[in-house]
């Protein structure tokens, strides 16, 4: 059964990804992707905040494939950001490039980690 509770997640991480990316993005006149960068950097919080809450006893493992592996799985994409980085970069954008990639991972940990403390401060 715990492959249903992914499926599940997915079901809802998929299409709001769709829609955050494209709310997001047309919110912004730039090359930069925030659609993509927001979604990951948001996949990334609520990942750590799940792994942070399941590794202190306050979630189940349950709860973790549900919004950890189904939700956020399908929430973030590591192959969009790399498309639209290449994309960036090719097209001659090679500071936006950069700073798509320099600025996903340091969002995208720090974001990870201030979940997994807030985790810890909750459940500690």
């Amino acid at each position: 059964m715990n492959w249903l509770l992914v499926i599940v997640g997915a079901m809802v991480g998929a299409p709001l990804r769709y829609l955050t990316d494209r709310t997001v993005q047309s919110r912004h006149d730039t090359v930069f992707p925030w659609g993509t960068f927001a979604v990951n950097v948001t996949g990334s919080l609520i990942l750590g905040l799940v792994t942070g809450a399941v590794a202190a006893g306050g979630a189940s493992s349950q709860v973790q494939l549900l919004i950890g592996t189904g939700l956020c799985g399908a929430l973030t994409t590591y192959s969009t950001f790399s498309y639209e980085t290449l994309r960036l970069a090719e097209s001659g954008a090679r500071f936006y490039a950069a700073a798509n990639v320099v600025g996903s991972v340091v969002a995208g940990l720090g974001a990870a980690f201030t979940g997994a403390a807030l985790a810890a401060a909750v459940w500690p």
